[in-house]
């Protein structure tokens, strides 16, 4: 009987990994080598990370605000650019408040928010089924609670006008722009998590023509858009009835919109 195959060595699978194309190969390498639990689940992780897959699908999670998030295959992979909308949403939310992840994917947003801001009263929305359970996962140590459905749709009525802090990651990418993404997003992701329609604001202007319905007066709702898509997304926001409020990051290359639902008056 012949002697199984020796596990790939650390120089093998960097070579492998450059050969398939992959930018980071010594970091992937020594993350792949440390979960594995044998050396032919080794073979397996480096095989599918060479065949394409998404790191973060292979290892079954990503680091995202400091955070090991739960990412399964086919569900959206957080981007780091995508702190920074955690960070400015974070500024603006108070421990004890009602806040609202929608399009929630993997519930990273979600999770990191809590983990920055304290006990919240959190609440998630997500369409597409394949990501629900991983962000229920996610959620359920800071007891978020996770629906399915299409936008607010998914959410309970009784959170209309008592939501504080409502983030949504919308997809934000023209649909012809999606087959110029990198094939990792695009072969791998689900297409509802990155078309965002023929100028990439058509669920952006969905969300922002409801949100005065659930936001508190004061709340606030935050989103990430292209730099390009600045002027469309604040008129959007400003003919919803929100005071919108762009911001860039040059660290993190992101921009987010923050729009405020005026406080009421007497």
């Amino acid at each position: 009987m012949s002697a199984p195959p020796a596990p790939p060595s650390y120089p093998r699978i960097v070579a492998a990994l450059r050969a398939a194309g992959c930018v980071f190969a010594e970091d992937e390498a020594r993350l792949l080598l440390n979960a594995a639990a044998d050396p032919a689940e080794l073979t397996r992780l480096v095989d599918r990370r060479v065949a394409g897959l998404p790191l973060e699908h292979v290892l079954g999670w990503a680091e995202f605000c400091g955070l090991r998030i739960s990412v399964d295959p086919g569900v959206f992979v957080p981007r780091r650019r995508t702190e920074f909308l955690v960070q400015r949403a974070a500024a603006v939310a108070r421990p004890g408040d009602v806040v609202v992840d929608l399009c929630c994917g993997s519930g990273a947003i979600g999770a990191a928010l809590a983990a920055a801001v304290g006990p919240i009263e959190l609440y998630a929305g997500e369409v597409d089924p394949i990501a629900v359970p991983c962000a229920r996962r996610n959620l359920a140590p800071v007891g978020g609670r996770v629906f399915q459905g299409d936008l607010y749709e998914s959410l309970p009525v009784a959170l209309r006008r008592r939501v504080a802090v409502l983030v949504a990651n919308v997809p934000y990418v023209p649909t012809t722009a999606v087959g110029l993404m990198p094939p990792e997003a695009r072969l791998h992701e689900a297409p509802v998590a990155l078309d965002g329609g023929a100028d990439g604001l058509a669920v952006l202007r969905r969300v922002a023509a409801a949100a005065p319905r659930w936001l508190a007066p004061g709340g606030h709702l935050l989103v990430e858009i292209g730099a390009e898509q600045v002027a469309a997304a604040v008129a959007a926001f400003a003919g919803a009835g929100l005071e919108p409020s762009p911001v860039t990051s040059e660290e993190y290359e992101a921009t987010v919109l923050v729009g405020a639902r005026p406080p009421e008056t007497r």
